[in-house]
């Protein structure tokens, strides 16, 4: 059933402004139009809503009864429009962000701050996940926008670079090797490591560099979350390889993060978003914001 929102518009306002001269000026048709308009409404219903001489316009008890219906229309509509334009004019509206943990600890909440003083008003739901399960979100429009690591690209996704995460070594200051400027990886050779779960997209992109050069590292202890290591470090009870934005240095009291090289592994953070996807005007400003900001780490090519 298609329904006539300008004849109904013009029924509401000729009831309103008690005329069709005035409803005309006011809706910024002819007359002629807004006849039409009535016209095909009344056409469509096989109902007389209007009864209208040269003198006056009244209606009938048909149109009586349809009024306050036609008002509810009206106003539900041109309020459903209103939010529509405020959406696309001020950016305001919410949206979903899938985003990997270890971006959670100090990246985002400088992101989201930044993007709560350009929009105060929306608001973000954030699915932390590991980098293939924000893919799967933003692949299956759980959330627009993904923030993830880059690995095997989707046909279905594009990949927005956004800066390269070199992984580091951390470790508590009384470690023999914490006042090192750099931390090959053979140096750890000894160490109680306290490595992240295979499962992540960490330690797969860790292990396939390393064992292009040949190099093997096994973990004293196996954790599932990058915040874990960090907290199991702290409390001294081993040494972690872990990207450089898990944390900035002087977050941990006593704990130090220490460039690894020899050779230097370097993850790619990415942003993800759907081909052929139009962002909601709430993601498209987080979008443009995240694009111009500046990281603090080597802006990935």
């Amino acid at each position: 059933m298609k329904i006539d929102f300008d004849g109904i518009q013009a029924f509401v306002v000729i009831a309103e402004l008690g005329g069709f001269n005035k409803a005309a000026e006011h809706l910024h048709v002819t007359q002629t139009a807004l006849t039409r308009r009535i016209q095909k409404l009344e056409a469509y219903l096989d109902l007389k809503l209007l009864d209208r001489t040269t003198r006056y316009v009244e209606l009938t008890a048909v149109g009586r009864e349809f009024l306050p219906q036609a008002r509810v229309i009206v106003g539900e509509m041109t309020a459903a429009v209103s939010r529509l334009k405020d959406m696309s004019k001020n950016s305001r509206g919410n949206f979903t962000l899938a985003c990997v943990p270890t971006m959670a600890g100090q990246i985002l909440p400088k992101l989201m701050r930044e993007y709560a003083k350009s929009c105060p008003r929306n608001r973000i739901r954030l699915l932390d996940a590991t980098s293939y399960e924000v893919r799967d979100a933003v692949l299956n429009s759980q959330a627009e926008l993904g923030i993830g690591i880059h690995g095997e690209q989707h046909p279905d996704l594009n990949e927005t670079p956004l800066f390269d995460d070199p992984l580091m070594f951390f470790c508590r200051e009384s470690n023999p090797l914490s006042s090192r400027e750099s931390v090959t990886w053979s140096d750890m050779s000894d160490a109680d490591l306290i490595v992240v779960s295979n499962l992540t997209a960490t330690r797969v992109f860790m292990d396939y560099q390393l064992a292009k050069r040949g190099i093997s590292l096994s973990g004293a202890y196996e954790v599932q979350h990058h915040a874990t290591a960090i907290s199991l470090v702290a409390a001294g009870v081993g040494c972690a390889i872990l990207p450089a934005s898990t944390f900035q240095e002087g977050d941990r009291p006593g704990v130090r993060r220490i460039p690894l090289v020899s050779p230097i592994v370097k993850r790619k953070v990415i942003l993800i978003t759907r081909k052929n996807n139009t962002l909601s005007p709430a993601a498209e400003a987080f979008f443009e914001l995240i694009k111009k900001t500046h990281f603090g780490l080597t802006p990935t090519t």
